[in-house]
């Protein structure tokens, strides 16, 4: 059954897609998804009873209580007992499970009651909400039940790994020792499809990119935040549908000092690990994202609301993708912030492929080898303006306090030129660096491009990469 709506949803996704993006896009899209799940060779492994056992006498002493707050409404009972036992199989045991319920019925609560009757299990707190006050008021509730030293979130038709709380545990122990406690922990994440009874779709994730999170919520579970600074932020009604979007967003506010040139990244914790399955069925956004297309628009001026109180002169826009955005900069991104030493573009070659522009710490080009048209699969990080090492000096500018540092790095002193560029679907003529003086092989160029993004970096400013900005070779 699962599997006829996965396809029933594929179907109506490339509908709602050809009407977005026309036929040429959708050609396009069609042809990488099918290229990303040729090359899917996923499976899910838990952690065996040894490994769990190792973990519960490593944190034995660690003294940090999670809260997990999951707001419920007519949760189906086999979607409850599912999550509650995974939160049961924890390996680390410091947690309290909190459940506000807004269910107009008694489902819900019986069957908690039975499962705390049958276990004994006082950890789990359950509180029968008034009203349904949507998602993020019911949330809220649960948050101001919680009494522990995070709060992580969880949906009421989905479920975490025995590890989860451990491997957050260790990274706040961590933390704690080296005098910068995490304030907001996520981990990757994958699908469940509940008719094959199997994880699909691993969502690997970044480590925390500035840029990146403007563009999509690519944090979204499994997430925790420092307890006193979620009860001071909250969820947000206004924002419903976003709610956690813009929970991350105001959680990033709050990390950026006054006066600060950039925030406190650090103590923005990535865990490179799934830790929680997103169940798929009829109604979850897991398998269908146009059952919350509200929840776009609220994502969109979450960002709105954080560029405005940042400062930042801008219009946020949806992209051809749902949930994905594009900030267009007023004049342009070096002019708008203080905080972006340098911004730079990609570099197709003569077939139309990506073989320069942003590049990685290692020197890795981002993307190399896709084709333009292509988005990078699901996640779509091929046409998501990112944070990176460093961008290719022949598709760059700097802002004017740091141009000196290209005269230290290449010998030449920095000039511009003008050319046409494509930014999205616009050309429009934009300043680059002018590297006419200089003679290297793609590998010199890379070299140099490396150098010059490490001294930005070393001088406290970000180094962005846009793929909205290409020109070809």
């Amino acid at each position: 059954m699962a599997n006829r709506i996965l396809r029933i949803d594929n179907v109506r996704k490339t509908v709602n897609y050809l009407k977005k993006n026309g036929l040429a896009g959708t050609f396009y899209a069609a042809a990488e998804r099918v290229q990303e799940e040729k090359k899917a060779d996923y499976r899910y492994l838990p952690p065996n009873e040894e490994t769990l056992a190792v973990q519960r006498q490593e944190t034995a002493d660690v003294p940090c209580l999670f809260s997990i707050v999951v707001p419920a409404y007519e949760t189906k009972e086999a979607y409850l007992r599912e999550m509650i036992a995974s939160v049961q199989a924890q390996s680390y045991a410091r947690w309290e499970l909190v459940i506000a319920d807004a269910s107009a019925g008694d489902d819900v609560e019986r069957t908690v009651r039975q499962i705390i009757h049958e276990t004994g299990d006082l950890r789990i707190r359950y509180s029968r909400l008034s009203g349904n006050k949507g998602i993020a008021g019911n949330t809220n509730a649960g948050i101001a039940l919680a009494g522990g030293d995070y709060i992580a979130l969880l949906d009421h038709d989905d479920f975490i790994t025995p590890d989860a709380l451990y491997e957050m545990a260790v990274r706040v122990q961590c933390g704690r020792r080296e005098g910068c406690p995490p304030a907001l922990l996520y981990s990757d994440e994958d699908k469940y499809d509940e008719g094959a009874q199997t994880f699909v779709f691993p969502n690997k994730k970044k480590d925390f990119n500035l840029d990146l999170i403007l563009s999509n919520n690519y944090i979204c579970h499994f997430m925790a935040v420092e307890a006193g600074l979620m009860k001071r932020l909250k969820f947000r009604e206004d924002y419903d549908g976003a709610q956690d979007y813009d929970l991350v967003l105001r959680v990033v506010d709050s990390l950026w000092e006054k006066d600060a040139l950039v925030l406190q990244s650090a103590r923005i914790c990535h865990i490179p690990k799934v830790l929680y399955h997103w169940r798929s069925h009829r109604d979850s956004t897991a398998l269908n994202t146009g059952s919350k297309t509200y929840a776009y628009e609220a994502g969109r001026r979450a960002v709105a609301d954080f560029c405005a109180g940042r400062g930042f002169r801008v219009q946020v826009e949806h992209s051809l993708h749902l949930g994905f955005y594009r900030i267009v900069y007023e004049p342009d991104l070096l002019s708008a912030r203080r905080d972006a030493g340098m911004m730079g573009g990609r570099i197709l070659d003569g077939k139309g492929h990506i073989f320069a522009g942003g590049y990685d710490e290692a020197g890795r080009c981002l993307y190399e080898g896709l084709p333009a048209r292509f988005t990078g699969g699901s996640t779509h990080l091929a046409v998501l303006r990112q944070d990176c090492a460093a961008v290719d000096i022949r598709c760059m500018r700097l802002r004017e306090e740091l141009q000196p540092l290209f005269s230290e790095i290449t010998g030449l002193p920095y000039r511009e030129k003008s050319l046409t560029v494509k930014e999205g679907r616009e050309k429009r003529e934009m300043c680059i660096a002018d590297v006419a003086g200089l003679t290297c092989d793609e590998a010199g160029y890379r070299k140099l491009s490396m150098a010059l993004g490490a001294k930005v970096r070393e001088a406290g400013y970000l180094v962005v990469w846009d793929p909205g900005i290409t020109i070809r070779m």
